[in-house]
């Protein structure tokens, strides 16, 4: 039997987690350094959108950081004072626990909001990319540093998720240089889905999370799954796995309850399964 959950009672210890109706809301909470993460605080992001895989209750997910920033990255002190001393098994170990934050949160079936205000770089930047959409401030800053402390940009999957997200030349710009980029520029070659004024971030990103909570879950599952898949596949073979998928979603009780409602010029009311 498949293993189902309830997270809404989940007791965060590295960041605050809160459920209201069928959002979660991730938060994390170290304003006074802007939000950094930590070894810890990487490895329960990741072990917990591994659970929303099985969870019953959250239908979609926002993410977001307190104190005006959304995340700086791996915290200077926690994480890179003790990669400089640590062996290449160790240091492996480490990039591949990072890299399945990024595997767990396109592997969950919820749609993820990233709800983006002040400094996004580093680590940051990729749960954004890792995110299905971006609102942001124009005050906000992105930024992929890692070529500024040395290391390759090909860190968390930087270099397939950004090029899908805002092209190759865009993203060679941003990988190779570091620089930092506002809200209107992020928004205007498409990083960003849209710029909110900074007191109405969280409320419209939680709004959207919202509406697609209320909507036919398991057909956004669905589309979320072949956005993933089908990033590496040929024309004939997305088309065929769509075709699949899509009957598939047919035997839903939302697509017949979609039916009546078109029917009784009703709107339908979507229960995801």
């Amino acid at each position: 039997m498949m293993k189902r959950i309830e997270l809404a009672g989940y007791k965060a210890r590295h960041f605050d987690y809160s459920v209201s109706g069928k959002v979660a809301t991730i938060t994390l909470n170290r304003p006074e350094r802007k939000n950094p993460l930590t070894l810890e605080s990487y490895g329960e992001l990741r072990d917990l959108f591994r659970e929303m895989t099985y969870a019953t209750d959250v239908k979609a997910i926002v993410f977001t950081g307190e104190g005006g920033n959304f995340c700086s990255g791996g915290d200077v002190h926690d994480i890179i004072g003790k990669l400089v001393n640590m062996d290449m098994p160790e240091l492996l170990a480490f990039t591949r626990m990072t890299g399945d934050l990024v595997k767990a949160m396109r592997g969950c079936p919820q749609p993820i909001i990233a709800a983006i205000d002040g400094v996004c770089t580093g680590a940051g930047a990729l749960i954004a990319c890792a995110s299905d959409i971006r609102y942001a401030t124009a005050r906000s800053k992105l930024a992929f540093l890692f070529v500024r402390v040395g290391l390759a940009a090909a860190d968390m999957g930087a270099c397939t998720l950004l090029p899908r997200l805002i092209g190759l030349s865009r993203a060679a710009d941003l990988l190779y240089t570091g620089r930092v980029v506002g809200g209107e520029e992020a928004e205007r070659f498409g990083f960003h889905h849209r710029l909110v004024e900074p007191e109405k971030l969280l409320e419209e990103a939680t709004a959207m999370a919202a509406s697609l909570a209320d909507g036919p879950t398991f057909g956004h599952a669905m589309t979320k799954t072949m956005l993933w898949q089908e990033w590496s596949s040929g024309l004939g073979e997305c088309i065929e796995a769509e075709a699949q998928a899509q009957a598939i979603c047919m035997q839903t009780r939302d697509f017949e309850r979609a039916y009546h409602a078109f029917v009784a010029k009703q709107k339908p009311v979507f229960e995801g399964n």
